[in-house]
C-alpha cells in the first residue's frame, strides 16, 4: 500500500519580526503544526537577543551567544522559511509585505512583532555618533566593540546614557560594572525630566539611586541633550559631557513605515483588540512592543509579549483554518520587575515593595535560563530502522539524512562508471573536453557553451533557492570564460494550491531574473512539475569568443586563485541537524547567492584554465584540471579561505554525506603535509560546494594583481591557494600560507 500523499499547502502565514512573541509561537508551532499552512518568518537578523539577559551581557556575566535566540534553528524546527530582510510596508489590498531587498511576500494571515526603537532621529549628531538601546542586537555589538577599544587604549572609557528610566539606569549600572577598575571610567545618565525613574515605586527608586552613586554613575536631570559629536554630548544648558559612547534609552518609538499601512495606529503603534487583531483588518494581528492594546493599555514590557504568545498562536491557527472561536488576551495589571544592579545582584519591585539581593539575581538568572533553554535544538535522533532489510542497507543509507544542494550529487565513482560507456559525440559542431564544465557548440564563426545543473532544496525559501541555483548553474558558463546568454528553468514544487503555486513561481522567477538580468542573460522558458519536494535547476547557455577556457590549459608554474571560501556542504549538513549557528548559516547563504560574473571577467583574460568548485569539492575539481593538463599541485593549507564557523563544525564531526565518496575517489592522490591538520584540511578539500568559488590557474606574476582586483571588486576572501608543478596529477598540501596573501 502506498503511503498517503502529503497534505497540500493552501494558506500562507507570515510572521513579520522575530520578537519574543513570534519566537514562542514558532516554538509551539514546531510541536503541533497546522497541516496545509506554510509559515514564513521575516527578520533582518538570523538571531534575536533576549531582552531579559541584555544587562547581564553588558555587565560581562553572559556571552553574546547565551542571550540570542537562533531564528535559523527555530525556523528549521518549525518547518518555516526564514527571510533575512527588513520590512518597509504592507499592501493590504494585495496582501503582501514589502521588503527592502527582494520582491513582496504574500500572506493570507499576517502577524506583526517587529519591536520598537529608541532612536532619536531629530537630535543633531545622533545618527552618526550614538547607538540606541533598542533594537538590542545593534547595541550589544557596538558595546563589545567599545569595550575592546577601551582595553586597547583606542577609546576613552566615557559613556553617556540618554534617558533616566529603568532601562537607562539598568544599562548604566551594567556598563559601569563592566568598566570598573578602568582608570578614568565615567558613566553618566541624562534625564530631561526633573526626576529620574518614573513608573517605579518610591522605595525602589531610592535604592536604585543609591546603587548609581555607589557605582560612580553620574546623574544629570532637568536638562535635555542638544547635540552629539564623536567626543561629547552637548546639553541644552550649555554643558559638554565627554563621551566616546552614547546610548539612547529615552522612551520608545514605533517603526516609521507603519504610518503608511492604513492600519489604525495609536501614537504610531498598531492598535489591537483583545484577540490581538487590528480593528482595521482582521487578517492582521500584532503583538509585543509594536502593538497597543486598546482594551488594556500597558507599558512596553517583555512579560506581556511572552504571555500573548499562547493566545496569538491559537488565533492564528483559527484564522488560517477559518474555523473556531478566537481567544482574548487580558493582561495582568502589575508584574514583578527584576532590575539588574550591575553585579550579580538584582532589585525587585511590585506593589511598591522593593527587595534586593543576590538571591533575586539567582531567581532572575534561573528564569532567564529556563526561557532560553526552551529554544535549544533537540538532540539529534537516528531515524528508526526496519526490523529486516536487504543486504547493503547500512552502507547505502549512511548515518545521516540526504543532503541538499550539491551534497545530494551522485558520488564520483558511480558517475564515472556510468559515463565511461558513453560514446564521444560524432558531430563536427560539438566540442567536448575531458571533464570540462560545459559543452562547446560551433555554429559558423560563433561558439556557444551549454550546461545544466539543478539543486535539491536545502531551504524551503523558493526565492533564495532559485537565486543560488541560478548562480550555481551559471558557474559552468563563467568557468569557460563565456558570457551568459539564456536560461531554461526546471522546477519541481511540493503539492500546493494553485494560489500558492502562482506565488511560489513568481518568487522563483523574480530571483532567477535578478541573477540573469544582471549578467545580460534572459530566461527563455523551462519546465515545471509537482513532486514530493522542491528542486530547482537551470539549463544555461553562454557565448564565447575565439578563446574558450578548458581545464587542459593549466601549466606548471601557474598560481591557483580561489574566489570564495569553502565549507558550504559542512554548514548545510550541520544546519539540517540544527547544529549550525544562525549567523554562520546566513553567511553561507549570502556567499552562495552572490554571482561571480565580475570575478570571471577579471580572471578569464589571464587564466590558462578555470573551473568552478562544486559537488566534488576543491580537491576533486582541481584533480580534473591536473589530469587534463598533466601536472601536479601544491596547496597552502593556511591560505584556504573558510566560511565562518566551519572549523568548529568540522571539529564537532559535521560533514556532508557526499564528502566520503569524494575522498574515496581520490585515494592516494591527496597528500596532507601536516598530520595535525589533516582532518581539518581534508574535510575542506573534499567538502561538496554549492555555488562554490571559481578556481583559476593564472601566470604566477599576474596573481598579486588579479587578487587585488578581485578583492577590490567585492570578493574579499579571494586567495592564492597554491601553485602547479611538473609531475603526476596529485595534490600535496603545504601547511603554510603561501607566498601571496590577500589584502
Amino acid at each position: 500500500m502506498m503511503p498517503p500523499p502529503p497534505v497540500p499547502l493552501t494558506r500562507d502565514l507570515v510572521l513579520l519580526g522575530g520578537g519574543h512573541t513570534h519566537a514562542l509561537v514558532l516554538k509551539r508551532w514546531a510541536m503541533d503544526p497546522l497541516p496545509g499552512a506554510r509559515v514564513t518568518l521575516i527578520s533582518p537578523d538570523p538571531t534575536a537577543p533576549y531582552t531579559g539577559m541584555l544587562p547581564g551581557h553588558v555587565a560581562g556575566h553572559y556571552g553574546r551567544e547565551e542571550l540570542e535566540i537562533d531564528l535559523v534553528q527555530l525556523a528549521r524546527r518549525a518547518g518555516a522559511r526564514l527571510i533575512l530582510d527588513r520590512a518597509c510596508g504592507i499592501d493590504r489590498s494585495a496582501q503582501t509585505v514589502a521588503l527592502q531587498g527582494r520582491p513582496p511576500v504574500a500572506y493570507d494571515v499576517l502577524s506583526v512583532d517587529i519591536g520598537i526603537s529608541s532612536d532619536l532621529p531629530a537630535l543633531p549628531g545622533y545618527a552618526e555618533h550614538a547607538v540606541s538601546a533598542k533594537p538590542l542586537g545593534r547595541y550589544a555589538a557596538r558595546w563589545e566593540r567599545f569595550v575592546q577599544a577601551v582595553a586597547t587604549g583606542a577609546a576613552p572609557p566615557q559613556v553617556a546614557v540618554i534617558g533616566g528610566g529603568v532601562a537607562g539606569v539598568e544599562l548604566a549600572l551594567a556598563m559601569a560594572h563592566r568598566l570598573r577598575g578602568t582608570r578614568g571610567a565615567q558613566v553618566t545618565v541624562i534625564e530631561a525630566a526633573p526626576a529620574p525613574l518614573p513608573g517605579i515605586g518610591a522605595g525602589a527608586r531610592a535604592r536604585l539611586l543609591a546603587h548609581m552613586a555607589a557605582a560612580g554613575v553620574s546623574l544629570r536631570t532637568g536638562t535635555a541633550v542638544a547635540g552629539i559629536t564623536a567626543e561629547a554630548v552637548r546639553l541644552e544648558d550649555g554643558a559638554h559631557l565627554p563621551a566616546a559612547l552614547v546610548v539612547g534609552a529615552a522612551g520608545t518609538r514605533p517603526q516609521d513605515w507603519l504610518r503608511g499601512t492604513g492600519l489604525d495606529l495609536t501614537q504610531g503603534f498598531i492598535t489591537v483588540g483583545p484577540t490581538l487583531q487590528s480593528p482595521t483588518d482582521p487578517r492582521i494581528f500584532a503583538a509585543g512592543d509594536c502593538a497597543h492594546m486598546r482594551h488594556a493599555p500597558r507599558p512596553k514590557a517583555g512579560v506581556y509579549a511572552v504571555r500573548q504568545a499562547p493566545v496569538l498562536l491559537h488565533n492564528l491557527r483559527a484564522a488560517l483554518a477559518e474555523a473556531g472561536r478566537l481567544r482574548q488576551y487580558h493582561p495582568q495589571r502589575d508584574y514583578l520587575k527584576l532590575v539588574s544592579l550591575g553585579g550579580r545582584r538584582a532589585l525587585a519591585d511590585k506593589w511598591g515593595l522593593p527587595l534586593e539581593g543576590r538571591w533575586l539575581w539567582a531567581l532572575k538568572d534561573g528564569i532567564d535560563a529556563r526561557f532560553m533553554a526552551g529554544f535549544a535544538p533537540p538532540p539529534v535522533q537516528a531515524p528508526p530502522q526496519p526490523r529486516q532489510s536487504a543486504a547493503g542497507q547500512a552502507g547505502a543509507q549512511g548515518n545521516q539524512p540526504l543532503c541538499g544542494g550539491c551534497g545530494a550529487k551522485i558520488a564520483p565513482a558511480p558517475l564515472r562508471q556510468a559515463l565511461a560507456g558513453l560514446p564521444a559525440p560524432d558531430r563536427a559542431d560539438i566540442q567536448t573536453g575531458a571533464g570540462d564544465d560545459a559543452a562547446v557548440l560551433r555554429m559558423g564563426d560563433m561558439r556557444q557553451v551549454i550546461a545544466t545543473d539543478h539543486l535539491r532544496a536545502f531551504s524551503v525559501d523558493p526565492f533564495i533557492m532559485a537565486r543560488i541555483a541560478a548562480v550555481h548553474a551559471l558557474g559552468d558558463i563563467w568557468a569557460m570564460g563565456a558570457a551568459p546568454q539564456a536560461l531554461l528553468l526546471n522546477v519541481t514544487l511540493p503539492r500546493m494550491s494553485e494560489a500558492l503555486q502562482a506565488r511560489t513561481l513568481a518568487e522563483i522567477m523574480a530571483a532567477a531574473q535578478a541573477v540573469a538580468g544582471a549578467e545580460g542573460a534572459a530566461i527563455v522558458g523551462g519546465h515545471s512539475a509537482m513532486g514530493a519536494e522542491m528542486s530547482i535547476g537551470f539549463t544555461v547557455t553562454g557565448l564565447a569568443g575565439d578563446r574558450v577556457l578548458t581545464k587542459s590549459g593549466a601549466r606548471p608554474g601557474d598560481a591557483l586563485i580561489l574566489t570564495r571560501p569553502l565549507g558550504t556542504g559542512i554548514v548545510l549538513a550541520a544546519e539540517m541537524a540544527m547544529q549550525a549557528q544562525g549567523r554562520d548559516v546566513a553567511a553561507a547563504l549570502d556567499a552562495m547567492a552572490t554571482p561571480q560574473g565580475a570575478a570571471a571577467a577579471l580572471l578569464a583574460p589571464r587564466a590558462s584554465a578555470m573551473t568552478d568548485v562544486t559537488g566534488f569539492g576543491l580537491a576533486g575539481h582541481l584533480m580534473e584540471m591536473l589530469t587534463a593538463a598533466g601536472c601536479g599541485a601544491t596547496l597552502f593549507a593556511g591560505a584556504l579561505p573558510v566560511l565562518p564557523g566551519v572549523r568548529d563544525l568540522i571539529a564537532a564531526g559535521h560533514g556532508s554525506a557526499l564528502a566520503q565518496g569524494n575522498r574515496a575517489a581520490l585515494a592516494g592522490q591527496v597528500h596532507p603535509g601536516a598530520p595535525e591538520g589533516a582532518t581539518d584540511v581534508g574535510a575542506l578539500l573534499h567538502d561538496p560546494q554549492t555555488a562554490g568559488g571559481l578556481l583559476a590557474a593564472v601566470p604566477e606574476d599576474a596573481a598579486p594583481i588579479l587578487l587585488s582586483a578581485l578583492q577590490s571588486a567585492g570578493f574579499t576572501q579571494a586567495a592564492v591557494i597554491g601553485t602547479l608543478h611538473d609531475g603526476a596529477p596529485d595534490i600535496t598540501v603545504n601547511p603554510g600560507a603561501g607566498p601571496v596573501r590577500g589584502a
